[in-house]
């Protein structure tokens, strides 16, 4: 349910916002249109997939006829296994993204797979691929 069927007006939701804010309190899912997330998941993953692409280029082998040094080798060298690292990370978080897509609309949304709160909405709107709340994620 959201403030808009509780409340009833747009300036019962405000100062219901302003409240909450004053007084340190997080808003939760039901106060965000899900339409509105699902848009910011979904571009989320476009860049995602930009970066995979982009470390996927990084990451392919030099050629052993390259005519480098064995200093600038041991730098590409030191720099793939960074991009790899990074590449790994970026399909981590893809797959993430993409399993959050799924859940829009259903009762786990927004819910921490380990203690069951509501997840605040500031923290999926920072890491949407979050699937615990910051308590359960240390």
């Amino acid at each position: 349910m959201s403030l808009l069927s509780q409340k009833g007006s747009a300036y019962d939701i405000d100062k219901e916002c302003k409240q909450a804010f004053r007084t340190g309190k997080f808003y939760y899912l039901t106060f965000m249109n899900e339409k509105e997330i699902k848009a910011q998941i979904e571009d989320e993953i476009q860049k995602t997939e930009s970066l995979i692409e982009e470390y996927r280029e990084l990451t392919k082998p030099e050629s052993p006829d390259a005519a480098i040094d064995d200093h600038e080798r041991m730098d590409a060298i030191n720099n793939r296994s960074i991009n790899e690292a990074a590449l790994r990370q970026a399909e981590e978080k893809y797959k993430k993204l993409n399993y959050v897509l799924t859940k829009i609309g259903t009762p786990e949304f927004g819910v921490c797979m380990q203690c069951g709160q509501p997840i605040p909405i500031e923290r999926i709107l920072i890491r949407p691929e979050s699937s615990h709340c910051v308590n359960c994620a240390r």
